[in-house]
């Protein structure tokens, strides 16, 4: 499993749009297969800037993903509302305290 971490930055004036479409879409994105988990975060300093946290099983799964006609319809969206380019990495967890 390895975790994917996508920083995106809006236009201010798109921050509700994309919030809406978020709650419309995060429960097929949780749910597609090989995804583990999902988060959505937003920037203390910065209110346009948000970040997704994922799990997923594997980097094919991941593919997959972006592959959907699920991600091409969530992207299309959102890359629409974009300030910035968004950011992503996968890492790998190395250690957890609870």
């Amino acid at each position: 499993m390895f975790i994917r971490i996508v920083k995106m930055s809006f236009e201010a004036d798109k921050v509700e749009a994309f919030l809406q479409n978020f709650e419309q879409v995060k429960q097929h994105i949780r749910n597609y297969p090989g995804n583990r988990f999902l988060e959505l975060y937003r920037d203390k300093a910065d209110p346009t800037v948000f970040f997704t946290y994922s799990y997923w099983e594997n980097e094919a799964d991941l593919e997959s993903y972006r592959n959907s006609e699920l991600f091409k319809e969530v992207w299309s969206f959102t890359k629409k509302l974009f300030r910035d380019k968004p950011e992503a990495w996968s890492v790998d967890r190395l250690v957890t305290l609870d």
